[in-house]
């Protein structure tokens, strides 16, 4: 298969290989597609401060401040994407990074307090309707899957002082760190200053609010680790 194989050296992986047999019908409105997303990606690099390899775009994509996003190779976003990249960091995409239709990424909120920025490592796949709000610092690891509707928030509002509104009283800061090959499952939600370790599995729906060691099996609201991956 013509197309499989093209996939694979896109992909630098000997190893790809598609599980079911596809129509003609279905491979030629699979590569137009791929075609247009391309033919958008050139136009959009031409903004970028740096991007390897091709970009694919689906429709109605919005990238602001272009020239702080780095793309890696062959990068994927999908239908209706949102991209912000304002932020004292920018916002970095590693190889082979995808992001599902509906999602939004942003790095600063409010004006008056620019933001730190996003990383994304290298074959890592966001699916639809994300929400990354890295103002604190978003860093997610290498081979990370997330299912839909996962959310991520790196800036808390203070409120400690009651004569004083809490929009009056300043946020703080503090980075979210997703390590490598983590499954973060759909609905999740994942609060200011989590560090999640590598090869963890997060349930759907859990509210991740304090950190979690490397190979846990997590879930609930507040989230708890369930077991290690490491037991047999």
């Amino acid at each position: 298969m013509i197309i499989e194989k093209l996939i694979r050296r896109l992909k630098n992986d000997p190893n790809y290989r598609w599980d079911t047999k596809y129509s003609a019908r279905d491979l030629f409105i699979i590569s137009f597609d791929r075609a247009l997303q391309i033919l958008r990606g050139f136009w959009l690099k031409l903004f970028l401060k740096r991007s390897r390899g091709f970009v694919f775009i689906g429709k109605n994509v919005k990238v602001r401040h272009g020239y702080l996003l780095s793309a890696g190779k062959n990068l994927i976003l999908e239908d209706n994407v949102s991209i912000n990249a304002l932020s004292a960091e920018g916002i970095t995409l590693g190889d082979h990074v995808s992001i599902a239709r509906d999602s939004i990424l942003f790095a600063t909120g409010v004006i008056a307090h620019k933001g730190k920025g996003i990383y994304i490592g290298d074959r890592t796949g966001i699916s639809a309707r994300a929400y990354f709000a890295g103002q604190g610092g978003i860093q997610i690891g290498k081979d990370v899957i997330m299912g839909p509707n996962v959310q991520i928030f790196s800036e808390n509002h203070n409120f400690s002082d009651l004569h004083q509104t809490i929009k009056e009283q300043g946020i703080t800061k503090v980075p979210v760190i997703i390590g490598n090959d983590c499954w973060i499952g759909a609905g999740v939600t994942i609060l200011a200053g989590v560090h999640i370790g590598d090869g963890c599995v997060i349930a759907a729906s859990s509210v991740v609010s304090r950190s979690i060691p490397p190979n846990s099996i997590v879930a609930g609201i507040p989230a708890k680790v369930v077991r290690s991956r490491e037991t047999k």
